[in-house]
């Protein structure tokens, strides 16, 4: 992008060249309006990934542990699930008035669902014997879920989390872009090519977008590997 700008082969405005860019995004970094259209795309995402965090686990210990429950919700889970969240946008808009809580609700539908299939998939891999070796000792169902299910199920739901994580922030600026609202990373993309084609200021936007995104899957992947080292120690045991 900066050769072909630079040597005049396409329009500076249309195609700002590379280094024009990332001196804009260096100069949003200390723009008030911007960090608080950040802030704002931050909440909802946070919001809105938290809420399916706390629906979609329970959910999916439930169905995962209980074989009728989990073969009578198949259906529908499969129904529901291929919906982009982004063609919800209309009904959202009629059913949240806030912003911020049409943003949540589109970003805890898509969140929902990688969650919600990570934590079913990971119940029904645990290992049958560690399971019938603590049935064997006089352990119930739930002590059976509580120190040998869950634990083995934590680090494939956490990389749940993290995909959803990814996902969150796409929903959330493109509901900004598609939707409009008050503030957030989407309003300012959308506002910047509206009020005269500043094309740099544009992908300046995005490229922050990008960078949060970088941010936000790096924080949670070393979390992960914080948290479950053992799984790691062991992934690379078996390597």
């Amino acid at each position: 992008m900066e050769v072909v700008s630079r040597a005049g082969l396409v329009d500076d405005a249309a195609l700002p060249p590379a280094s024009t860019v990332l001196w804009e995004a260096v100069k949003l970094a200390a723009d008030g309006e911007f960090l608080v259209d950040v802030g704002a795309t931050l909440r909802a995402w946070f919001g809105g990934l938290a809420l399916a965090v706390l629906v979609a686990v329970p959910l999916g210990v439930l169905l995962g542990s209980v074989p009728f429950l989990g073969t009578a919700a198949r259906a529908l889970v499969e129904l529901l699930r291929p919906i982009p969240s982004v063609a919800l946008i209309p009904l959202a808009i009629i059913l949240f008035a806030e912003p911020t809580r049409m943003k949540m609700s589109l970003i805890f539908y898509a969140c929902l669902w990688p969650i919600l299939i990570n934590t079913l998939y990971a119940l029904r891999d645990v290992d049958p014997v560690a399971k019938d070796s603590l049935r064997c000792f006089g352990f119930g169902t739930p002590a059976v879920l509580w120190f040998v299910s869950l634990p083995s199920a934590a680090p494939f739901i956490a990389t749940g989390v993290r995909i959803a994580a990814s996902v969150a922030l796409i929903v959330v600026i493109s509901t900004e872009l598609y939707a409009g609202g008050v503030d957030g990373v989407g309003i300012y993309l959308s506002d910047t090519q509206a009020a005269g084609g500043r094309t740099d200021l544009l992908l300046a936007g995005a490229v922050w977008s990008g960078v949060l995104g970088l941010l936000v899957a790096t924080g949670l992947r070393g979390l992960e590997r914080i948290a479950f080292r053992w799984h790691s120690a062991r992934v690379e045991g078996l390597a």
